[in-house]
């Protein structure tokens, strides 16, 4: 089983070393490629065309809407955004699946009870009036940096979303109307267009959306500012939105017009657009890095949560199939991977980056590709490991520098926070108080980078197998670091032995990073956190042997067992439990033949449920996992079990 895994995942490695796949899963990104693409006059291809689609098609629900993403129930987000993209694309208002999408929204109110990022896109597109938004204050950005609630302070992503959504709302860009917006206006909304209230929709959310309230502190704020906005100085307005575009153009430029993420770079699309022309050379370069972000699945056309997670998979694979004791069986596959993690690192830091909110980036790995130029501290963490694991066991010629490997654990050094752990892509900047202003309504927990498990274990992890290398390197500021590291996982472990996954559905994918970091830290596996760790992982075994969670365990922030055991639940289960040498065989055995039982002849796993998640409330997938984790745990299993005949 072992070897039929590693075989079939080394044949669909990429020439250039990593492994593509899926990371589709939001039901709200392909609204702003449309709605883009239709505003600007560039043609979606008819074969794109046909294939978005197929993939809505197939993302319908039986009740006739789309959720916030592939697994949940009918949004108002999802229908009325994704019923637009259909149209834009060319479906009749007639079609069948039309007709049962409005007759989903109809009672709901149509379109006016649609999240803020919902009312942004429809109102770009003219279907919604910037009137029933609230106001985005572009001259936050001009407060001073050392503002509270400076733009500067909120979590990267967040930033580079709220920056080009408060140009296009400072602007107060509206596209040309069109037939199909003037039949977009009497389809998803029902009532007449001239006497709707538009006042009263700006803080309006179906109740089927709503997963974050507003404050009443947010509710003032909005008060306030959606006075001003009928008073701005149009001087101030000028200077905020000169600033807005400045800094969404150094995200451009640092990212090579792909942009952190899908959402912000339609969006600064849409501002090249509106400040400099369809025939800008930025324009042109944004749509050249568009095709980046389309995956094309069994299911139909979609946008990816980033342009991929190249780098992320490939540094798994390097750690999984060094533990499955083929590993000079498949040396072809540690150089391959090993060349993708060496031009995957991000080696300079970008020009001004501070003046631009950018932190230090010379060293670090990023979620994807190079190009991107974001670093995280977990990808910085797993691509640092991957780097070690090829340079110590000699698989490739070319092995990372002694500096290259340094500049890595600098930026690993620089990225801790003042409590031990690790946010994303920078250090925490903000306060929780921030998140009272979180305006979204659909995510949890955006406004700040806060403290991960994912991103505190890995980075933990990198420095304490780099220090083993590397004993003198920094020696102080590394052990340093580490034992902070140390004390800040067992500081979140949850009482019942947990750990909260963030990115990843959940309290199994959690609790293996941090049985992971406090192993690799130093902690014996008979320490009574990680013993209470696999309590409360063989709690939640399954009768047959396995482990599943749904993406509820994520949204309520409670473990929610899946009705059906998943081999990619069940594989972090088992590697926890065989990291802690935790004494019950059987009970490891049985998920073990699980995963077995699942595997396909060409050794291959279907895909099941869903397995990544960000912001509490949006889903997302990581196709490779269901590949790379059942091969580490089927390695991990046969490395410490290698009389068992299981396998």
């Amino acid at each position: 089983a072992l070897r039929n895994a590693v075989k079939f995942f080394s044949a669909i490695q990429t020439a250039d070393g990593h492994w593509a796949g899926d990371y589709g899963g939001p039901m709200f990104l392909l609204p702003g490629y449309a709605i883009v693409m239709h505003i600007t006059g560039l043609p979606v291809a008819d074969h794109l065309r046909t294939e978005i689609i197929r993939y809505l098609s197939n993302m319908q629900s039986d009740e006739g809407g789309w959720g916030i993403h592939i697994e949940s129930l009918p949004t108002v987000f999802g229908t009325a955004l994704n019923y637009t993209v259909l149209r834009l694309l060319g479906v009749d208002r007639d079609d069948e699946r039309m007709v049962r999408a409005r007759e989903w929204l109809r009672p709901r109110g149509g379109c006016l009870g649609i999240p803020s990022w919902g009312k942004f896109w429809l109102a770009v597109l003219g279907v919604y009036q910037w009137d029933g938004v609230n106001s985005l204050f572009p001259e936050m950005a001009l407060l001073p940096r050392w503002f509270p609630l400076h733009t500067c302070r909120m979590w990267s992503y967040c930033r580079t979303v709220y920056m080009p959504m408060s140009y296009i709302y400072g602007c107060k860009f509206t596209a040309p109307e069109t037939d199909v917006v003037k039949e977009l206006r009497e389809e998803l909304i029902y009532e007449p267009y001239a006497k709707v209230d538009w006042n009263a929709a700006r803080s309006r959310v179906a109740r089927e959306d709503l997963y974050t309230p507003h404050t009443w502190l947010l509710e003032t704020f909005f008060s306030i500012v959606n006075v001003y906005e009928t008073i701005a100085p149009s001087f101030l307005r000028k200077r905020a939105l000169d600033w807005c575009y400045t800094v969404l153009q150094k995200e451009d430029e640092f990212t090579n017009y792909i942009d952190i993420g899908p959402v912000n770079k339609m969006i600064n699309m849409l501002a090249v657009y509106v400040r400099e022309g369809k025939d800008s050379a930025a324009f042109r370069s944004h749509v050249a890095r568009v095709p980046d972000y389309l995956w094309m699945g069994r299911d139909g056309l979609k946008m990816g949560g980033t342009n991929g997670s190249q780098l992320w998979d490939t540094s798994f694979m390097v750690q999984a199939l060094i533990e499955s004791g083929l590993k000079d069986d498949f040396a072809d596959v540690f150089r391959k991977a090993h060349d993708f993690v060496d031009v995957s690192q991000i080696k300079v830091n970008h020009p001004d980056h501070d003046r631009y909110y950018r932190d230090e980036t010379k060293g670090g790995w990023p979620f994807s590709t190079r190009d991107i130029g974001w670093v995280v501290a977990d990808c910085t963490g797993e691509g640092l490991k991957a780097a070690l694991i090829c340079k110590k066991n000699k698989y490739t010629t070319t092995p990372l520098s002694d500096a290259r490997l340094f500049d890595a654990v600098n930026i690993l050094l620089l990225m801790q926070n003042d409590t031990g752990g690790y946010a994303t892509c920078e250090k925490t900047r903000g306060w929780s108080f921030f998140e009272y202003f979180n305006a979204s309504e659909v995510f949890g927990e955006i406004m700040i980078d806060y403290d991960y498990v994912e991103c505190s274990s890995s980075a933990l992890q990198a420095l304490c197998q780099f220090h083993e290398l590397y004993p003198d390197h920094r020696s102080v500021e590394v052990q340093r670091a580490i034992q902070r590291g140390l004390k800040f996982m067992l500081s979140i472990q949850r009482a019942d032995g947990s750990w909260e996954g963030m990115w990843g559905i959940c309290f199994t994918y959690g609790t293996w990073f941090g049985v992971e970091g406090l192993v690799d830290a130093g902690l014996p596996p008979s320490h009574d956190r990680i013993q209470l760790a696999c309590k409360f992982l063989v709690s939640k075994q399954k009768q047959d042997g396995g482990w599943g969670e749904t993406f509820m365990s994520c949204v309520t922030r409670e473990y929610v067992h899946h009705p059906v055991s998943q081999v990619v639940n069940t594989a972090w289960a088992v590697l926890s439990l065989l990291k802690a040498d935790y004494p019950d065989q059987d009970c490891i055995r049985r998920g073990i033949k699980l995963i077995i039982d699942r595997q396909k002849p060409n050794g291959d796993w279907d895909q099941e449920s869903i397995s990544g998640v960000f912001n509490k409330n949006a889903m997302i997938s990581y196709s490779n996992y269901k590949n790379i984790f059942p091969m580490w745990a089927l390695g991990r299993y046969t490395e410490k079990y290698p009389e068992d005949k299981l396998l």
